[in-house]
């Protein structure tokens, strides 16, 4: 009985806890939410929570049979997600900011529930972190080396089939027109994607922890490679025919083509890795 009052006394403690960081939080989720609405990198940004909630909500049984109780350990992270919540907005660091209300969230859920309930949701907890776009100067730093892999890529496999081609930087230029690989282009977009995609299917499919992990890595190197064919497809059809690639629906072919790719990839990564450890 007692343990049945601690653990509805703490429900009620840490939907408190909730709802005030939401509201202390607000400005800061607002401009979350608009972020995902006009920044193509992450319009995923709205499913990430809803699929957290429903794994968690696929739990509820499981959870409700674990013991729960007050964990003072997660004072630490509650503290540090403070600290870090506070010299953000002193900063004025958005990705600092929004990164210490998920340290805060993980330490409320220590501190209320304990070790053996962060155990079961430290998945749901951690994937969170896809919703929060990352700093524009490791994305802009990132988004030309990628543009130049793909031109680079492309050209040797334009000039393997004897194509007559040239690069320049990132522009490739083909005997009847040239093509800038821009940065929507440099494959930063869809490894975005690619890498919350692909969190959930190695968590989902793989039983072993080395397997989760290997083929969320995987994921990396899958991005770029679905990302390279999207551009070398390009060329081939800039170069045989007369298709105009930057109109509708024609430029969406292009970029489903990555995810395609990429999809494909990963299932059958996933399905020999599960060969492999099981």
């Amino acid at each position: 009985m007692n343990t049945e009052v601690l653990s509805d006394k703490n429900n009620r403690f840490f939907s408190f806890s909730t709802v005030a960081l939401i509201l202390i939080c607000f400005p800061v989720i607002y401009d979350l939410i608009i972020d995902w609405y006009t920044d193509p990198n992450y319009s995923h940004g709205f499913l990430v929570p809803v699929i957290s909630g429903y794994l968690i909500w696929k739990k509820r049984r499981e959870l409700a049979e674990i013991k729960k109780s007050n964990n003072n350990l997660g004072l630490i992270p509650i503290m540090a997600g403070i600290i870090f919540f506070i010299l953000g907005n002193a900063a004025s660091e958005y990705f600092t900011v929004r990164f210490s209300m998920v340290i805060i969230l993980f330490g409320l859920i220590l501190y209320y529930y304990g070790g053996g309930i962060v155990r079961r949701t430290w998945f749901e907890i951690i994937f969170l972190l896809f919703m929060i776009p990352i700093p524009y100067i490791i994305y802009f730093s990132a988004t030309f080396p990628m543009q130049l892999l793909a031109s680079k890529v492309t050209v040797f496999l334009l000039d393997g089939l004897g194509m007559p081609v040239i690069r320049q930087g990132n522009i490739i230029h083909l005997a009847n027109q040239s093509l800038e690989v821009a940065d929507a282009c440099s494959g930063l977009r869809s490894l975005i994607s690619l890498l919350a995609l692909g969190a959930i299917y190695s968590y989902l499919t793989q039983k072993r922890f080395v397997g989760k992990i290997l083929l969320f890595l995987a994921t990396i190197p899958i991005a770029v490679i679905g990302n390279i064919f999207r551009v070398f497809l390009t060329s081939i059809i800039v170069y045989t025919s007369e298709i105009d690639i930057t109109a509708e629906p024609t430029h969406t072919i292009m970029g489903a083509s990555v995810f395609v790719t990429a999809f494909v990839l990963l299932l059958i990564t996933g399905t020999v890795l599960k060969k492999v450890f099981e």
